[in-house]
């Protein structure tokens, strides 16, 4: 068990749903409240095959991981074949898709993603993560709850007036308060998804190899202060939530690595890779800072994460 705080054993030994159980039919309910003018915005970077012509240098990735694998099963060339299932005198076209979350596509994290030693968020074995799948804690869990929540967004760049941070800033919890503060929203509450802006897919267009270096996020006290304001998710533009180093990996030892202090010891799902110029556009202009964030993973059995396609209703 991991040293106090954590949240294990408090939904019950069998938990595998951490702090989405905070999502209660009253806190959906007043979430609806947080939609104001009914305006739909999309927080997903797009999906593109890296057999899609310039896919590759077009979406934002880390390096070393697979880019999603997109073709055509049925195209223009198989007019024949589909008229024949199908029948005569129509078209048809199917595709097929292959791709690994993590790093390559906006998407939320399991509680299976990552632990220490031999046992996974509310102490369930981490020998049941094997190569056919997690055993515990699998996304699908997500998946059949979602989550439709309050959000806020804490927009770190425009709170330092820059279009972006550096790759070697770090989002403290004195700044998130800070940024609370500013807000007014009595932000966070308890069961809100809280969306961080780095502005570091920017980074992107003016060099990928600057994206796939070291990179800005929030910072180990950042973790604990959200923690103990008990949010149900944490999600950013970066890909980690958490900053990384050159090597793309955190500076901080295991006590106060961010990926554990949320997902092993408190339960909260993180979502990376958001894009989130528009909304945080459209919410300066109304000047609020909240609104209904709904993200619906994937039901991937045994999955340590899905790609998400999260909106915001403002």
């Amino acid at each position: 068990m991991p040293e106090p705080p954590h949240n294990w054993g408090r939904w019950g030994d069998g938990d595998q749903l951490g702090t989405l159980n905070l999502l209660t039919p009253e806190r959906v309910l007043a979430a609806l409240g947080a939609a104001r003018t009914g305006r739909v915005l999309g927080l997903a970077l797009p999906i593109k095959g890296a057999t899609s012509g310039t896919a590759p240098a077009g979406v934002p990735h880390m390096a070393g991981r697979p880019l999603p694998q997109h073709f055509m099963s049925i195209d223009g060339g198989d007019y024949a074949a589909g008229t024949r299932a199908i029948g005569a005198g129509l078209r048809t076209a199917d595709d097929a898709l292959v791709l690994s979350p993590h790093g390559t596509t906006t998407h939320m994290d399991a509680l299976c993603h990552m632990w220490t030693g031999d046992t996974l968020y509310n102490g369930h074995p981490a020998d049941r993560v094997r190569s056919y799948g997690a055993g515990r804690l699998g996304i699908e869990h997500a998946a059949g709850r979602g989550v439709i929540a309050r959000g806020v967004l804490f927009d770190a760049a425009r709170h330092r007036g820059v279009e972006r941070l550096d790759a070697r800033d770090r989002v403290g919890a004195e700044e998130l308060a800070e940024m609370a503060a500013a807000a007014g929203a009595d932000a966070p509450r308890a069961g809100d998804a809280v969306l961080l802006r780095t502005g570091w897919p920017l980074a992107w267009a003016e060099d990928p190899a600057r994206y796939q270096g070291a990179q800005p996020g929030l910072g180990a006290d950042a973790g604990r202060w959200l923690a103990e304001r008990d949010v149900a998710l944490v999600a950013a533009d970066n890909t980690a939530v958490q900053g990384l180093n050159a090597g793309g990996r955190s500076d901080e030892d295991l006590r106060d690595d961010l990926h554990l202090t949320l997902l092993w010891r408190h339960g909260i799902h993180l979502a990376e890779m958001l894009w989130l110029e528009e909304l945080a556009a459209a919410l300066a202009a109304e000047d609020r800072s909240d609104f209904l964030f709904i993200a619906l993973p994937l039901p991937v059995h045994g999955g340590t994460a899905s790609p998400v396609n999260p909106v915001a209703v403002l």
